[in-house]
């Protein structure tokens, strides 16, 4: 009956599958917050290309 309840106490300490499950939480969390602001993210990354391209052709011209 000792040992039922040790390994039943042991079992529930056990957290070794832990850290991975917060990781793949943490990963849906990231794609949900991109998938979300997809439209401002992708408009400001042109918005800065296209400043760094016209940069560039001035300093080329």
């Amino acid at each position: 009956m000792k040992t039922a309840r040790k390994n039943k106490v042991k079992f529930l300490k056990n957290q070794k599958g832990q850290g991975m499950v917060e990781y793949i939480l943490l990963l849906v969390v990231v794609i949900g917050l991109v998938m979300a602001f997809k439209k401002p993210i992708t408009d400001k990354f042109n918005e800065i290309t296209n400043k760094t391209t016209a940069g560039m052709d001035a300093v080329v011209q």
